[in-house]
């Protein structure tokens, strides 16, 4: 029941559009796997190769230090309305520190140039694999609405706050591993 596509085709990336879930997948090469969902319409299909997603404050950053170490990331779009299907994206991600001339030029050209307070990334992901699957087993929901809670979290910091929450919580994973967060020479 799976395909293999070497990139997204048309329908992957309109099945992409949308959905308002996905699941980010990584790991280095020993300790803690990460998988994450996100959401807040967060991600672009930048061209038939890459996607990215505008990546938010939260209470780690165990992407960022995956990337770091090894490099691999997966994101998955699972239907929860209309016809069933799972999308497995497969590749190699980067981080694009806040502020730099890439991190720029991504959110200027696919976000509008619109930076939500706490944004702190954009993770960018290089395609290797495009998989689809039947999902058959994916129940329906129903889409309710996004959560206003990390935004007010956000708003409730302001800027140096969460410069400050940054430093204490999102420069080093679980397992110890560096971020790159504030790295100066990233």
């Amino acid at each position: 029941m799976a395909r293999q596509f070497p990139q997204l085709e048309p329908a992957h990336r309109e099945f992409i559009q949308r959905q308002r879930l996905f699941f980010t997948a990584s790991a280095a090469s020993t300790g803690h796997v990460n998988l994450s969902p996100k959401g807040l319409d967060s991600l672009r299909v930048l061209d038939e190769k890459t996607v990215a997603w505008l990546d938010l404050t939260g209470s780690g950053n165990e992407t960022a230090a995956h990337l770091l170490a090894d490099g691999r990331l997966t994101l998955m779009f699972c239907a929860f309305e209309g016809p069933p299907m799972i999308l497995r994206l497969y590749g190699r991600g980067r981080t694009l520190r806040r502020g730099g001339p890439d991190y720029t030029r991504v959110l200027t050209a696919h976000f509008g140039g619109e930076e939500p307070l706490g944004a702190r990334q954009i993770i960018l992901l290089d395609l290797e694999l495009v998989q689809t699957s039947c999902g058959y087993a994916v129940p329906l929901y129903a889409f309710e609405g996004e959560r206003p809670t990390l935004t007010k979290w956000a708003e409730a910091k302001g800027p140096e706050g969460l410069d400050t929450y940054r430093r204490q919580k999102n420069v080093r994973s679980l397992d110890g591993l560096p971020t790159g967060l504030l790295d100066e020479n990233a």
